[in-house]
């Protein structure tokens, strides 16, 4: 088993200022540090060698946020998670979660969800560790797009991982971190990057529920024209479905089975076009030696520069450079 010989040293380069750190090296201290984080009543710790250290990092918001958790020990007990989503995985070390219930032995870099709703007991040894955490909230509306949601989250769990899932969630969290160091949280950009992250978790466990269906008897066209007219005056704001519904005076199924029935896309679908349009403008009427079209990317929301080249060439048959160089 890998073993560290000294505590990690801070990281030396930018990094977004931190959500949480704490860091010591005696087992009472990272349970009082850890517990309380995760709402644990009996957790139990102790080394495993003469030099035990741990430390633990998040960046991020009340919506999004993404921790590393380390600890040259080990760390036995209890877990409940309140109004978020968490998946985990493994970078090294030895861990079981939900011990005794549905067990998961985690293996190096495969992501695990916790338990949603309830307690759960895990188990961990000499590990380095990186943890998601999704508010509720922005999960239920992101799973909006696509699903009918009444307000509860049941995920299954225990479905095989799709390797493009996975893929695309590695890709979504380090676009999440990206956007935060560069652009900051009050960012489009990161504010899009946290959706992105929900949708890569959606695709990642399947959501226990009814997908929205195209057939609704809400005569909900004749309030389109509102929904859409909202979204190109504000498209360079933060949006959500629910701003979207609220805006068109609609429920958010109501809105969902406009955008699908008549122009058979989703709303935030719909936002993502949109943008990409205003940045195909914008990259039109800039200077080259000027301008660069990461930041026009940044600016419209697109995070991930290979996403956005990829998805812009596609819609306009060539790629954002070469529009810029025109």
């Amino acid at each position: 088993m890998t073993t560290e010989p000294h505590a990690p040293r801070e990281a030396t380069t930018s990094a977004p200022r931190p959500l949480v750190s704490v860091a010591g090296q005696d087992t009472d201290s990272a349970i009082s540090s850890l517990a309380g984080m995760y709402a644990g009543k009996a957790w139990y710790s102790r080394p495993v060698d003469e030099r035990f250290w741990y430390r633990y990092v998040g960046v991020g918001d009340d919506q999004l946020s993404i921790r590393r958790s380390q600890m040259h020990g080990y760390l036995r007990g209890d877990v409940a998670v309140e109004g978020e989503v968490v998946v985990q995985w493994l970078e090294r070390g030895r861990a079981r979660v939900d011990v005794g219930h549905d067990e998961v032995r985690m293996q190096p870099g495969v992501p695990t969800m916790f338990p949603v709703g309830r307690r759960f007991e895990m188990e961990y040894e000499d590990w380095d560790q990186r943890l998601v955490h999704v508010d509720r909230d922005l999960v239920l509306d992101v799973a909006a797009e696509r699903w009918l949601v009444d307000g509860t989250l049941s995920f299954d769990r225990t479905a095989p991982q799709d390797p493009a899932a996975v893929a695309r969630w590695r890709t979504a969290v380090s676009g999440a971190v990206h956007a935060l160091r560069e652009d900051g949280q009050a960012s489009l950009a990161w504010h899009e990057a946290r959706r992105d992250v929900a949708r890569a978790l959606l695709d990642l466990y399947p959501l226990q529920a009814e997908l929205l269906g195209a057939d609704s008897g809400d005569p909900a066209h004749r309030r389109l024209r509102g929904a859409v007219e909202f979204i190109h005056e504000h498209v360079h704001e933060p949006l959500t479905v629910a701003d979207i519904a609220r805006a068109a005076g609609l429920s958010v199924r109501g809105v969902q089975d406009a955008f699908q029935r008549m122009l058979d896309t989703t709303p935030m679908a719909y936002v993502r076009d949109v943008r990409l349009s205003r940045a195909h403008e914008e990259l039109q009427s800039l200077d080259p030696q000027s301008a660069s079209v990461a930041e026009v990317a940044r600016r419209w929301g697109f995070a991930h520069m290979g996403r956005f080249s990829s998805t812009y060439a596609n819609r306009f048959g060539e790629y954002p450079r070469q529009t810029l160089r025109q």
